[in-house]
């Protein structure tokens, strides 16, 4: 697994074998940020839920991203995003909360322009986090939550005020992209 594209291309980011971690394929990584590209910038913040190794935290700062907070429950896994952080030079523009969702939401600092959710792949997504990152302030009007799922745990078509912009499939993967509406914001 490498970074694969910007600042920080071709430096290859550490994993580890645990159960319940499957990084992000390199394939799906740049579907991903061929699906968000148009709305990236350098003013970007990024949060990045279940980061297992960092690695969609860590591209999205490659390619420009301002800054990233990445959770973790896992220690061992906190410990590898340290180290990838280290590796591709990142460890000043990110933060690592080594603690469950969604816990760690009262701890983050947004608004957060593009928000990474990639949970197991047998744990089905939970709707309540949606409705939490509102409650905290951790997304506003035009951001966008991308989440990482299995073709057999579907997604609905919005959670609150965050809408199915755009969905891809990759084998068994499906990225599905939501952006954050003005309406329903109370």
């Amino acid at each position: 697994m490498r970074v694969i594209a910007g600042a920080a291309r071709g430096r290859p980011l550490r994993t580890v074998r645990s159960e319940g971690l499957r990084p992000t394929s390199d394939l799906v990584r740049g579907a991903i940020f061929d699906m968000v590209g148009p709305f990236f910038s350098e003013r970007t913040r990024v949060a990045d839920f279940y980061a297992g190794t960092g690695a969609l935290g860590i591209e999205a700062l490659s390619r420009g991203a301002d800054w990233a907070d990445l959770v973790e429950r896992n220690p061992r896994h906190c410990a590898v995003i340290r180290e990838n952080l280290e590796r591709t030079g990142f460890s000043e523009a990110a933060r690592i909360f080594c603690r469950p969702l969604p816990q760690a939401l009262q701890h983050l600092f947004g608004p957060y322009q593009l928000v990474f959710l990639d949970p197991p792949y047998a744990q089905p997504l939970d709707g309540m986090l949606f409705d939490l990152m509102i409650e905290h302030g951790l997304v506003e009007v035009g951001s966008l939550v991308v989440v990482e799922h299995s073709l057999r745990q579907p997604v609905q078509s919005s959670y609150s005020a965050l809408r199915l912009s755009k969905e891809r499939q990759h084998g068994d993967t499906v990225i599905s992209v939501y952006v954050m509406e003005g309406e329903d914001i109370g």
